[in-house]
């Protein structure tokens, strides 16, 4: 069984159980939340395509930790002139562990 369910404004294909990282959500450690826009499920028996999402589906999760990404180096240069400039990025995630997928 998976689901496609959308977080924070992007999509994301889950299994129970999976830990996932997702753009920054509220909430601490242990806290539990449940994402409502599902919008494909797929179990062994059926496919349930929404439109747009699926009505009475959801997808409970955990809240593992909350963390910082890779950091993403921009480095900008003008020739001739020494001009020289270095901007680094870390985006914020949440760690999260798919509790259960099913009817809300």
């Amino acid at each position: 069984m998976f689901a496609v369910v959308r977080i924070a404004g992007k999509q994301y294909t889950v299994r129970p159980d999976q830990k996932i990282l997702v753009d920054s959500l509220a909430g601490g450690e242990g806290d539990a939340v449940t994402f409502d826009e599902v919008l494909l499920l797929v179990d062994e028996k059926k496919t349930s395509v929404g439109t747009p999402t699926l009505k009475d589906v959801s997808v409970r999760a955990k809240i593992i930790k909350q963390q910082k990404g890779d950091k993403v180096d921009v480095l900008r240069y003008k020739s001739k002139v020494r001009h020289r400039r270095h901007i680094g990025f870390r985006a914020h995630l949440t760690e999260l562990q798919i509790l259960a997928i099913g009817k809300a």
